[in-house]
């Protein structure tokens, strides 16, 4: 009996570490896969903005001290200041995915042409100069490890450093010019020592810098007036021999209530493919949680006026607003008159194979104000109403719009028997039908921008919705008058802000 009893207390110990094990699994709001063709393309556009940065790059000088004895010199100590990258070429460069690790790197064959200042002092003598040196069979190879830190910003390691030189020729100019030149090639050798010695260094101090940069990125970004977005990573990335995945939490919060939703992301899984350069799962726990913080953000409540109404329908609804205007002075007696829109719930966001849907929950209670600015109610429904969210990429932006699948209106059992209820509810149906919906689709017309690199430009873009996700597949394009993205544009992801957006109820 003891022994069952404790098999017992272990089972139940192991079913508790199971529940808290898997209650403590992280999965993403966003992923991003990365393939080699973009790998492929990031060379060939790469080149173009390495080139750029090494040409503006500040290189530090390059000093030290030799002998030479076929001038029966003890020493000579020489030091090249002002050093510029005039022009280079890496003909022979690859990117490959190292599975687990990162991403192999690999040149050859590569020439620069540098400029500089020099200054020789010697027992004997000493001067100054400028000069070219001509440096051919450069030689890269190298591991760029991608990690994540603390506060879930991307991070690279370069390993397995191994960088040369084979050859240098240096052209001395000035007064004495042709004298330096006829021992020019004896000071090669000592150079390109030393030039090599430096060169894994200087590349891997180069990292660190940009880890600098990457680790001032604003993973928390306040997107708009009601809403923050965390796209941190979640883990480090995830590099099989064909591509690379970035997991992104992908989590929208209120801005004065950082505390994650009462729901947690499900995990889900990107088709094997390889076709485009870059793919992107949204799920559907990111566009939940955009409703749900805008929800509690009170994004969802507006109260507008009669005026509002009037110039806002017949402006966007083929004179809907004049036909509210009527029927407030028809049966309010010319009262002021305010409608007041409420969401109930956070819209309910449901992602199945071909088809995403929309599904409102609301409360519209009609209001008249009089004179000593007292509210009367006249009449309160609620409503749901489920629409269709379609979806294309025009340019770099997402563009969506809604159509209504049906209305469901329902109203307190008190005032089933209203006449105004009765005479409202048709009313208040076409105005959902041809009002809102138009105009919330004018709204979205302006699309939502998708966040890419700097200077890169989403192209061959093509947009399915699976279940639990939206997959956009895109290639990219390098384009140098480009702009700095910004995660601001984040902001119009929220598909309700355009035209649910006003000023919350008190």
């Amino acid at each position: 009996m003891r022994s069952r009893m404790v098999l017992l207390l272990w089972g139940c110990f192991f079913l508790w570490n199971l529940s808290i094990a898997s209650s403590q699994t992280i999965y993403p709001g966003i992923k991003a896969r990365i393939t080699q063709r973009a790998l492929d393309y990031g060379i060939q556009a790469g080149l173009e903005t390495i080139e750029q940065i090494i040409m503006e790059k500040d290189i530090p000088n390059l000093n030290g001290s030799e002998s030479l004895e076929f001038l029966k010199v003890d020493y000579v100590n020489y030091n090249f200041s002002n050093i510029k990258i005039k022009a280079f070429s890496f003909p022979n460069t690859s990117l490959a995915f190292e599975p687990g690790m990162g991403i192999k790197v690999f040149t050859n064959h590569g020439m620069a042409n540098i400029s500089t200042n020099w200054e020789v002092k010697s027992p004997l003598f000493q001067d100054t100069g400028g000069a070219d040196l001509f440096l051919t069979e450069a030689f890269f190879k190298g591991l760029l490890v991608l990690m994540r830190n603390d506060f879930g910003h991307p991070m690279l390691m370069l390993q397995d450093c191994q960088a040369q030189v084979s050859h240098a020729q240096v052209s001395f100019s000035g007064e004495l010019s042709v004298l330096y030149n006829t021992f020019a090639e004896p000071m090669e050798k000592p150079i390109l020592k030393n030039l090599n010695e430096r060169l894994c260094p200087i590349l891997i101090g180069e990292v660190e810098g940009l880890n600098a940069n990457l680790s001032m990125l604003e993973v928390l970004t306040k997107i708009n007036n009601h809403t923050l977005l965390d796209y941190s990573l979640i883990d480090a990335p995830k590099v099989t021999e064909n591509y690379m995945d970035l997991n992104l939490k992908g989590t929208f919060y209120p801005l004065d209530n950082l505390a994650d939703p009462p729901f947690a992301p499900v995990p889900f899984t990107l088709p094997e493919r390889t076709d485009s350069m870059l793919y992107l799962g949204i799920s559907e726990y990111f566009f939940k949680s955009a409703s749900f913080a805008h929800f509690m953000a009170g994004a969802f409540n507006v109260t507008l006026s009669t005026k509002e109404i009037s110039h806002h329908f017949a402006q966007n609804s083929q004179g809907f607003g004049n036909l509210l205007s009527q029927i407030a002075e028809v049966y309010i007696l010319s009262q002021p008159f305010m409608v007041r829109m409420m969401a109930t719930e956070p819209p309910a966001v449901n992602l199945q194979p071909g088809n995403f849907t929309l599904d409102i929950p609301a409360s519209i209670i009609m209001l008249t104000q009089s004179e000593n600015s007292t509210t009367e109610t006249i009449v309160s429904m609620n409503f749901v109403a489920s629409t269709s969210v379609g979806l294309v990429i025009l340019g770099q932006r997402l563009v969506c719009s809604l159509s209504l699948n049906r209305f469901r209106l329902s109203v307190p059992a008190s005032d089933h028997d209203n006449i105004e209820v009765l005479r409202f509810e048709n009313i208040l149906s076409s105005i959902l039908h041809f009002g809102v919906l138009p105009l919330a689709n004018a709204k979205l017309q302006q699309g939502f921008p998708l966040p890419n690199p700097y200077k890169i430009s989403l192209v061959n873009s093509n947009i399915e919705v699976f279940e639990g996700f939206l997959l956009i597949s895109t290639d990219l394009k390098y384009e140098q008058n480009l702009k700095p993205p910004s995660f601001q544009a984040w902001d119009r992801l929220n598909l309700m802000n355009r035209f649910w957006g006003g000023k919350p109820t008190p």
